[in-house]
């Protein structure tokens, strides 16, 4: 059997997810992914059984990363303000540093292939017991966790993959949209 190489590896999940963007799940192959990855496609199998345990293993993987990318920046010591904004500001900043894989993420987290993943992730996992725990402090209002994942979040994703404002009309409706959410959930 052949070695892994990491190297190898990433070219293959950056060429996932070009081609997913640009063509979508049924006009991406094994053979248009080895191509644009620069890898025959023996090496493609390597690391992936097929194409839809590929998306499923990237897609968690990604899903997992801008988790854990929100939550790194957390501290115990935030009151519910600094929390609400570091969250918001984390995941704009995500979306505009990483928008294809942001973009990949969005793209699969509705698909009910993956729906089934969802109880095993590590990081909604943690982000729940966040929340759960925040409740508990009495620092956010006592919603469903749903809820609230979507009032802090679908917001910020509206702004920073609006496109047909500039930066600074984008880190207005940000700073507008950070009050809103911490009135809307802070206690």
């Amino acid at each position: 059997m052949r070695r892994k190489d990491d190297g190898k590896e990433k070219s293959i999940k950056e060429a996932v997810i070009k081609l997913i963007l640009q063509q979508g799940f049924h006009g991406t192959s094994i053979s248009k992914i080895a191509k644009e990855a620069g890898v025959s496609p023996a090496t493609v199998y390597v690391y992936y059984e097929n194409k839809e345990v590929m998306l499923q293993d990237i897609y968690i993987e990604y899903s997992e990363e801008i988790f854990d990318y929100l939550l790194s920046r957390l501290s115990d010591d935030m009151d519910g303000h600094q929390l609400i904004e570091i969250l918001t500001r984390g995941y704009y900043t995500y979306i505009q540093e990483h928008g294809e894989i942001f973009h990949f993420v969005d793209q699969f987290s509705n698909c009910p292939a993956l729906s089934s993943q969802c109880s095993s992730l590590k990081g909604i996992n943690n982000f729940n017991v966040l929340l759960e725990n925040m409740k508990e402090k009495r620092v956010i209002k006592n919603f469903k966790n749903d809820n609230l994942i979507a009032i802090i979040f679908y917001p910020i994703k509206s702004i920073a993959i609006k496109q047909c404002i500039g930066e600074v009309e984008q880190v207005q409706l940000l700073e507008e949209m950070i009050t809103i959410i911490q009135d809307a959930l802070l206690i």
